[in-house]
């Protein structure tokens, strides 16, 4: 069949297959010498730091992940539910918020791990703050919608967050979603106006940036999210969709998409442990 009426067959499955026939399809898209057994018990037991990563020890401080971007639409509630998810696999549980007004919201995905929050007034400010504060075990995850990146970041220098995470001994990391644009650029300067070097990830997503990322974002950490085919895109889109639990029940670990989460999660991880 030509590649072309492939592609038209595959997006028309898309809107009328269900759930399992579209994991299938997706399965089927594989070269058939790429399909191996399941690993996902293992790989799991390996992120968990069990066999071989069983010296390292529980973290002395609190978490405190933000994901943001100046910028809509460049996957950061997509990242920020991935975080979420791995930190409820490490960790045991995760608390997150998702201050959000116009993209689709991680509440939605996440509803029994996320809390909805609002900067928009004094209020609600400090009734987040009071949150992330607290040195407690339990890492945070904050999904923070664009039109709120100014006023969040002016507020946590404002009140001396960093220094009084410090003293909390909360960790706050800022995982920033680069884009090429300067919107993009601007924002990340007042991250590093405002935040220590270490306290700093940029996100390159190849769902936004098609090409080499710019050498302003790489002033930090930088962690690369690989793209997906748009139908396995689409797939993972769903609000009933984990990343988790597919890596428990999908029979073959050498699908795209597992191996995608494999390696996302592991770029996780090691955040994690420099933070240790």
């Amino acid at each position: 069949m030509p590649e072309h009426l492939r592609s038209q067959r595959n997006a028309f499955r898309l809107r009328i297959f269900p759930s399992r026939q579209l994991e299938n399809l997706i399965r089927a898209s594989l070269p058939a010498q790429r399909r191996g057994k399941n690993v996902g018990g293992e790989f799991i037991g390996i992120l968990l730091d069990r066999g071989c990563h069983s010296d390292i020890s529980p973290m002395p401080r609190t978490p405190v992940y933000i994901i943001c971007s100046p910028r809509p639409q460049v996957g950061k509630t997509l990242i920020a539910r991935q975080l979420s998810e791995f930190l409820r696999l490490q960790r045991g549980d995760v608390l997150a918020f998702d201050v959000n007004l116009k993209e689709p919201s991680l509440v939605d995905y996440l509803p029994r791990l996320t809390e909805t929050a609002a900067i928009d007034d004094t209020f609600g400010k400090m009734a987040l703050m009071d949150q992330l504060i607290v040195n407690d075990g339990l890492a945070k995850v904050v999904d923070l919608g664009y039109p709120s990146f100014d006023e969040f970041f002016a507020m946590i220098d404002e009140i001396g967050f960093v220094k009084e995470a410090a003293r909390s001994e909360v960790a706050p990391v800022v995982l920033f979603t680069a884009d090429s644009d300067r919107v993009s650029a601007r924002g990340y300067q007042t991250l590093r106006a405002t935040l220590p070097p270490n306290a700093i990830v940029t996100i390159d997503n190849e769902f936004v940036l098609h090409g080499k990322l710019p050498e302003a974002f790489m002033h930090n950490r930088v962690m690369r999210i690989a793209a997906l085919p748009a139908f396995i895109k689409t797939y993972i889109d769903r609000l009933t969709f984990s990343f988790t639990e597919y890596l428990r029940t999908e029979t073959d670990s050498s699908t795209e998409l597992h191996q995608w989460i494999r390696h996302n999660y592991f770029g996780f991880r090691e955040i994690e442990r420099q933070l240790m």
